[in-house]
């Protein structure tokens, strides 16, 4: 570890965070890096840190704090260092492990294509974490947000998120599309345009399971449910279609004991209703038109109801299967008016990066919107907390926006380290204040009675309202 990062020294008194293992071992001082964000975020910044170490004091009463250090990225660092995302930085998230960060600006005109994707590539962070759950008082356009309580587990460093595309007209777009159309395409009726851009969507069983085994994993640690595996197979069968297939493997291959799929439930609970029932019997409950379909499907089915009643039977039936985590799929478009209409049945939804990119927004404003939805990036030894809304460079330095992404995203930092008196401190003064009606201007317009308070004021309220 160094001793100083852009030229700046670590805080006396504080440790870095350790891992080992698979474990983390957090000191009573950790020295956990910050970035506070371009434009709005220093307003945010600002009014999160009071609330954090008013909430680590009052929980431990100086037994423990934060030893907050400062690292560059974004236009603070380009203007200090002509370097929106310097080695240095990098090197701090890397070697201090848990990190945590306001929203930063994407570089106009060339270079990083996103300063939040390079920090994902570089440590690996391929956990997107995005918990959406209704705070009670927050506006909403839906009838009942309070039904909507999911954790959103998208994959982060693969997809078309790799950044491999090649723009029209170009050199290597030409070479690329000839090498498909001559090569890989030929003999068949499928060519690509000569005018086209292209991009590659790259899907790899690594990425895919690990993904979808920190979900199944989060959800028995948790208590939840049920897991389920959002993509687009029906479309794109190899990149999204294997996501859904390599994500049921995990399921039955490496959490066999404590997890069931939707189609073995089915198999299952029909014995359960007709002890007498035949093999061909079941299959034709979990396949309807099964008559209809060739021979062999019919068989393959059949094998497949045998299997499962061979295999797990004994340890899932008579009704022990409702005590396990269901794993199940849906198709990412239906799974959009699925978290509207039904949002009770889903838990934890385990996704690709760009499906994952939408369905978490779209989830967000069932509850608040963007401005109260906290996020973190996860990889095997290192975290980045982070604020998921963008900058709104033009409300920078004005003490007016809703602090509640950063405030939220601590509140995941705090648990992840363990701080979960701290945790609870700032989520129920969060909800109390919001209760109070005293809001920043986003809330203030959708609520009636409410006071319009600056984000140093709702800060505040919070601390006062933790007691």
């Amino acid at each position: 570890m160094q001793a100083t990062y852009n030229g700046t020294a670590l805080p006396v008194g504080g440790e870095a965070i350790q891992y080992a293992d698979g474990k983390y071992t957090v000191p009573n001082h950790p020295i956990i890096p910050f970035i506070e964000g371009d434009g709005t975020g220093r307003d945010i910044w600002r009014a999160s840190q009071r609330v954090f170490d008013a909430a680590v004091e009052k929980a431990y009463g100086g037994q423990r704090s934060v030893k907050w250090f400062e690292i560059l990225a974004g236009e603070k660092s380009y203007r200090k260092t002509q370097n929106w995302l310097p080695d240095d930085s990098v090197a701090a998230a890397r070697d201090l492990r848990v990190s945590i960060k306001g929203p930063l600006t994407t570089p106009v005109g060339g270079g990083i294509r996103s300063l939040n994707v390079a920090l994902r590539q570089l440590l690996d962070l391929y956990q997107c974490i995005r918990p959406v759950k209704y705070y009670a008082g927050v506006p909403s356009p839906v009838k009942h947000p309070e039904k909507l309580d999911v954790v959103i587990f998208r994959e982060n460093t693969e997809d078309i998120y790799a950044g491999i595309e090649f723009r029209e007209g170009t050199p290597e777009a030409k070479k690329f599309i000839e090498f498909l159309n001559e090569d890989m395409l030929k003999g068949t009726k499928k060519k690509i345009r000569l005018d086209s851009g292209v991009g590659v969507k790259p899907i790899s069983i690594t990425g895919s399971k690990r993904l979808v085994r920190a979900a199944i994993a989060f959800a028995l640690k948790e208590g939840r449910k049920t897991v389920t595996i959002v993509h687009k197979g029906n479309i794109q069968k190899f990149t999204e279609g294997a996501f859904r297939e390599w994500g049921y493997e995990v399921a039955v291959q490496e959490f066999r004991e404590q997890t069931v799929t939707e189609r073995e439930s089915w198999i299952l609970g029909n014995v359960e209703a007709n002890p007498n029932l035949t093999i061909e019997e079941n299959a034709a409950l979990i396949e309807p038109g099964i008559e209809f379909a060739s021979p062999d499907f019919g068989k393959q089915i059949c094998a497949e109801v045998k299997g499962v009643l061979d295999s797990i039977g004994a340890s899932h039936g008579g009704g022990k299967w409702k005590n396990k985590v269901l794993v199940n799929d849906r198709i990412a478009d239906s799974i959009f008016q699925q978290i509207i209409i039904r949002p009770s049945d889903y838990s934890v939804l385990a996704t690709t990066n760009l499906n994952g990119d939408y369905i978490s927004d779209a989830a967000a404003a069932q509850v608040g919107g963007l401005g109260i939805a906290p996020g973190a990036n996860v990889g095997d030894g290192y975290a980045v907390f982070e604020a998921t809304h963008g900058t709104a460079p033009k409300y920078a330095d004005k003490d007016v926006i809703n602090p509640g992404s950063v405030m939220l995203s601590g509140v995941m930092l705090f648990d992840f380290l363990g701080w979960k008196e701290a945790a609870r401190l700032i989520e129920n003064s969060l909800e109390k204040t919001i209760a109070q009606k005293f809001v920043t201007y986003d809330f203030e317009r959708q609520m009636q009675g409410a006071t319009k308070a600056k984000t140093s004021e709702f800060a505040t309220r919070m601390i006062e309202n933790m007691g």
